[in-house]
């Protein structure tokens, strides 16, 4: 059933999309899909509570006795109610008795109306409620006045192939030891990966690939059963967090998104995994610009934020909690260590941060150099420094590095170096991480012992000789002569050309910017 529904979800995507652009598309299609996994759960859970009542959720609704009972009992439980006639099962039962027109004239009659109605109930039944802020306007990217006939069509499609696909909800709940426990979540997930990997332009805005999430949570949850906080201030869809949740039992989840629909997305992500609304907390908006959780500390904190992106860098921040201490603020152009000292300002004494970011963090100066060292010497939790193989993302081919922040860490006398840079496997074009080389990564940081060409103990003298300087080659020299592949060195260099293209063409933007004359370029294409 698992691999069925997981497969299916995605099968007749293209089919479905029709003339819809790729974001429409996912935006509606995900949404469909939570409309009838909440039509389905609240259904299942209030037959279950009528069973001894001989009695279904549709006809006791219609019975005043049990009205009031109904309603407060589903928002206690599940944060939300539908009433029967806006259920998932009655919008498809109206389309397959034809009873939407497409002709353009009777609109109202189109099912993008009573969609809009059934999506209203659902986010308008947790006003007020202690789930308000898990369900207002999570169905904000359907189109809810849409009078354009294919439009309407196209959702009827996607509502008449959803109708049979077989959830499972009821075998899930009855079997929790088996297979198919949360396989509509494993199917969720692996749909969301399919549109990152497949389709989206920006596929890392919302998604962490899997082995890399798997990789972040197992360093993150070592030596721990139970956790009571797990926070991602750039949470994209939630998964870096839930894959977080497979690894320990997490008692509540926070996160933060900047991104609308992907915020839409990660909330939804949290109720298809079975997170109940009262053990999660996501929050929309900017997490450097407009932190939402400046009072509160996080056991675990796991990241994947977007690789050096620009940010205001306003001289403001000097007097904010997050940066002031360390007396500079990261560039304008790059704000990976921005992330990185706000994720440390929100690590709890007992608390564990593992992040991945570019691996430029290690090396680059001026006010960076400056925040690294103050966090080698004065913060003192930088524990351990991963790489990892370049064209591991969809959508960019550098290299990337895991750091590891503890606070109350053991080995305060040292910093722990791992070069996993060649430990991969080329599928297509695509860097994949084997299980075989995350576990080689967890139990050499385990360990913490010293492999040759792979692990080294860095003191933090020897770190203070290389001025505070992090990249690993100076600390583990894997460099093998026989080793030497002809197509490496040639990507590399590649590579390296693009790099030098990019910041050619941002050095051109900024000379138009100043009115000023270019300087002279290499053109790599010649």
């Amino acid at each position: 059933m698992r691999n069925n529904l997981v497969k299916t979800l995605w099968l007749k995507h293209n089919e479905l999309k029709g003339n819809m652009n790729v974001d429409e598309f996912r935006n509606y299609y995900f949404g469909l899909i939570f409309y009838k996994y909440l039509s389905e759960k609240i259904e299942f859970e209030l037959n279950k509570l009528l069973k001894d009542k001989n009695i279904d959720f549709d006809n006791a609704y219609e019975n005043e006795e049990y009205k009031k009972e109904l309603e407060d009992y589903a928002i206690k439980k599940l944060g939300y109610f539908i009433q029967p006639k806006y259920l998932f099962n009655q919008t498809v039962k109206k389309i397959k008795n034809k009873y939407y027109i497409w002709d353009g004239v009777n609109r109202e009659n189109y099912i993008i109306n009573d969609l809009n109605k059934a999506l209203k109930e659902i986010e308008n039944s947790s006003k007020g409620q202690e789930s308000e802020n898990d369900f207002i306007n999570i169905f904000k990217g359907i189109d809810s006045k849409s009078e354009n006939s294919d439009k309407n069509r196209l959702i009827s499609k996607i509502l008449l192939y959803l109708s049979e696909i077989d959830f499972n909800l009821a075998n899930q709940e009855t079997n929790k030891n088996m297979d198919t426990k949360d396989s509509l979540g494993d199917a969720f997930e692996y749909l969301i990966s399919q549109f990152a990997l497949n389709i989206s332009k920006k596929p890392d805005d919302f998604y962490t690939p899997k082995q890399v999430s798997k990789l972040l949570a197992k360093l993150a949850t070592i030596n721990k059963k139970n956790i009571k906080t797990a926070y991602d201030p750039c949470c994209g869809s939630a998964s870096l967090l839930l894959r977080v949740g497979k690894e320990v039992n997490v008692s509540d989840f926070y996160g933060q998104e900047l991104n609308m629909a992907n915020y839409n997305l990660a909330r939804m992500n949290m109720l298809v995994n079975n997170v109940n609304y009262d053990n999660f907390d996501i929050q929309q908006g900017d997490a450097l610009e407009n932190p939402k959780y400046l009072d509160k500390k996080f056991e675990i904190i796991v990241s994947n934020p977007p690789f050096s992106i620009k940010w205001s860098a306003d001289k403001t921040f000097l007097d904010d909690v997050r940066f002031k201490e360390y007396g500079k603020l990261a560039p304008k152009s790059k704000a990976d260590f921005a992330f990185i000292q706000d994720m440390i300002y929100h690590l709890d004494d007992n608390g564990t941060m593992v992040v991945i970011l570019p691996y430029g963090v290690l090396f680059r100066g001026i006010n960076e150099g400056i925040i690294r060292k103050y966090i080698i010497e004065e913060k003192n939790c930088l524990d351990a420094v991963i790489g990892l193989p370049n064209n591991i993302f969809t959508g960019t081919s550098i290299y990337t590095v895991v750091l590891v922040f503890r606070k109350n860490r053991e080995n305060k006398d040292n910093i722990f170096f791992i070069d996993s840079s060649k430990n991969f496997e080329k599928i297509k074009n695509r860097t994949i991480l084997t299980d075989e080389f995350i576990n080689k990564i967890i139990n050499t940081y385990k360990k913490r012992g010293e492999i040759e060409n792979y692990s080294h103990i860095a003191s933090l003298n020897e770190i203070k000789e290389n001025d505070y300087n992090l990249n690993i080659s100076r600390y583990i020299n894997n460099f093998k002569g026989e080793e030497l592949d002809e197509k490496e060195i040639l990507n590399k260099i590649n590579d390296a050309n693009s790099e030098i293209k990019e910041i050619d063409k941002k050095i051109e933007e900024y000379c138009i910017q100043l009115n000023i004359k270019k300087p002279f370029f290499i053109d790599m294409d010649k």
